[in-house]
């Protein structure tokens, strides 16, 4: 089996293309924070505008996985100044708890999606593909690595949930989750075993889901 080769920045490629058909308002949708044992799961979608020079006005920006917390705040107010608009879109944790992590992805998506200022005519997403939308939608596999445009949403939506997390450790302060997001790192696994689950932990997920 062939091995898919990403680029070693995101690219243009699905943009220009949708752009030559006529198709201008395209969505960049990515989330965060699906894996993590607390806190809300975020999503945003992004607008760039319609020319290829936005390629070389964001030339920083990544999939926010390749990037380090500073760089992510130093390109994050870049992103919204430059977008043609921008969004975000969250489920909380009692959400996930009630209704699973995969179908509060797409809820948050969802949410994102309807709090743009101007409607999309056209969806990039990272892998997923969103029920209940009526729109046109390309999933990508490692979209967030190829695609410009879910690279800015991944930014947004990491930034936003990493400045949730230091607020909700000023609450929790015994957890770390300023340090950590809510992941399950070891400091954070010792500390839910000393000081039992916090209002702001998903209980469905391991380790403090029962039975």
């Amino acid at each position: 089996m062939a091995t898919r080769l990403d680029p070693p920045w995101p690219t243009l490629e699905f943009e220009t293309e949708l752009w030559g058909k006529g198709v201008l308002r395209l969505a960049g949708i990515d989330e965060v924070g699906r894996g993590a044992l607390a806190g809300p799961v975020y999503a945003a979608a992004v607008v760039l505008p319609a020319r290829e020079s936005i390629l070389e006005e964001l030339v920083g920006v990544r999939d926010s996985k390749q990037m380090t917390p500073d760089e992510r705040e130093e390109w994050a107010p870049l992103i919204r100044e430059k977008a043609t608009a921008w969004s975000l879109g969250w489920a909380s944790c009692k959400e996930i708890d009630r209704w699973g992590i995969l179908s509060c992805t797409y809820l948050a998506a969802r949410r994102a999606l309807k709090s743009l200022p101007l409607p999309p005519e056209h969806l990039l997403l990272d892998y997923i593909k969103l029920d209940k939308v009526d729109l046109p939608q390309t999933p990508l596999v490692g979209g967030d690595a190829r695609c410009l445009s879910i690279a800015a949403a991944s930014v947004i939506a990491k930034v936003a949930r990493d400045a949730e997390l230091r607020k909700l450790d000023s609450r929790f302060p015994f957890y770390g989750f300023a340090s950590h997001k809510g992941y399950a790192t070891e400091e954070h696994i010792l500390a839910i075993g000393k000081h039992g689950a916090c209002p702001q932990h998903r209980l469905s997920f391991a380790p403090m889901r029962l039975g």
